[in-house]
């Protein structure tokens, strides 16, 4: 049995020394292919066979992205950088990426990152949910959906407006007082971790804290522009408060009589609880009439008015109070129907001949009966056998009609539909 084996194995060697340059040829040949396939696939992890897509990322700056860079899903790589291009007002990267990677289209951050402070940048996608559809191939990502890195000379001029805002006195002063005991360090390295914190804690809620900042900026300007203003009140606070403290003697009379009071009051309202109830409840219907009068009630309360006390001071100045009254007798028209009740809201509709009876030439000079009128037109008086009590027809009822129900319609219009058209009882 080992007989054969070992013939055939001679034979082999044989053979292969007879052909030596063959094999060596073809074995140099195979190294070369593996190497590479290696170098392609392994080093360079450049699959020309590989299905992919081409997607355009929209950047504001290159943030030290160049092409063959890495393309990553949360820092798996998935494909490569093809180029970056200047584009009118900012940079386009086109990524190639594995068409087998599933990215969502919407939500999803590319992120320009850097591997180290030196550079090595790449492109990582970081979707923020699975759902929705994919990136395709030519789909583009605004700017609205990727970041870049903050570039070094913007953080040099940060770091520089720091640097001015420190005192060298007061950081070295800092520095003594943590070198005055064996803790310091300690101490110093407890600072910076808690500020490490901070930091990492604030740049996880970044869109919340730049909103509450922005947010503040106004609310600082406004406490800004009112400084001296708060300044008085607080002179005149501190006036105020100095004549309450010449007025102890009193405050103390009135908060020693005040549980008088109120027990007197207390006892008004427990020889009174029968009729209470019914009070309470008149109060309830007058509060909820008041309700439904808010707009006429603010109607009278207008910040674009001004107010009535001061129409009134303004006729009193100079020592005397100053009126103007016309006692000029003026001609009153006489019409033949009856006047409406103008405290009945329930909104008829005009009297359709409304006709001054008086014939007097000198009333109403400029009145309809004195228009130019043609030959024959007798419209200045009313028709022949006319009804003085007659109204216009109704008026009709389109889609943006206000209702008029009995007590008026519900301002806005838009606040309470339910209620409109529904007539008040």
């Amino acid at each position: 049995m080992v007989e054969p084996i070992a013939a055939l194995i001679l034979r082999a060697v044989r053979s292969g020394v007879a052909h030596r340059l063959l094999i060596s040829g073809i074995a140099q040949i195979a190294l070369v292919v593996v190497g590479v396939a290696y170098l392609l696939f392994g080093a360079l992890r450049d699959n020309p066979f590989a299905d992919q897509i081409t997607v355009a990322v929209q950047l504001d700056e290159s943030g030290g992205l160049l092409a063959n860079q890495d393309v990553t899903l949360r820092g798996v790589p998935i494909g490569r950088v093809a180029s970056v291009d200047f584009t009118g007002d900012g940079v386009r990267a086109l990524a190639r990426i594995d068409a087998h990677a599933r990215i969502p289209r919407d939500g999803t951050i590319a992120r320009v990152s850097g591997l180290s402070p030196a550079g090595e940048q790449y492109l990582n996608f970081e979707p923020t949910d699975a759902a929705g559809p994919l990136l395709s191939h030519g789909t583009v990502m605004d700017r609205a959906h990727t970041t870049t890195p903050i570039p070094i000379w913007r953080l040099l001029g940060n770091i520089d407006g720091l640097l001015a805002q420190t005192d060298p006195g007061q950081l070295k002063g800092v520095l003594d007082e943590l070198g005055v005991s064996d803790e310091g360090p300690a101490k110093l390295r407890r600072l910076l971790t808690g500020s490490q914190l901070l930091i990492s804690t604030l740049d996880g809620v970044l869109p919340q804290t730049m909103t509450l900042l922005r947010g503040t900026r106004p609310v600082f300007k406004i406490f800004e522009d009112s400084s001296n203003g708060m300044r008085s009140i607080a002179d005149n606070l501190g006036a105020t408060l100095a004549g309450v403290g010449g007025k102890d003697a009193g405050l103390r009379h009135l908060l020693d009589e005040t549980p008088k009071v109120l027990a007197t009051l207390d006892q008004v309202i427990d020889d009174n609880s029968e009729t209470m109830v019914q009070l309470l409840g008149n109060l309830t219907t007058v509060a909820q009439l008041s309700y439904v009068r808010v707009p006429a009630l603010q109607q009278l309360f207008r910040d674009d008015r001004p107010p009535l006390l001061d129409g009134v001071a303004s006729l009193m100045h100079g020592g005397g109070i100053w009126a103007i009254a016309d006692i000029y007798p003026r001609y009153m028209c006489d019409y033949a129907h009856p006047r409406d009740v103008p405290f009945i809201p329930n909104y008829p509709e005009p009297y359709l001949y409304t006709y001054c009876l008086n014939d007097d030439p000198g009333l109403l000079i400029r009145g309809a009966r004195n228009a130019p009128r043609p030959p024959g037109d007798d419209t200045a008086g009313p028709p022949p056998g006319w009804d003085p009590l007659r109204r216009t027809d109704p008026t009709p009822v389109g889609p943006h009609t206000i209702p008029l129900p009995y007590g008026g319609p519900v301002m806005p219009p838009e606040s309470e539909p339910h209620r409109q058209g529904i007539p008040w009882n």
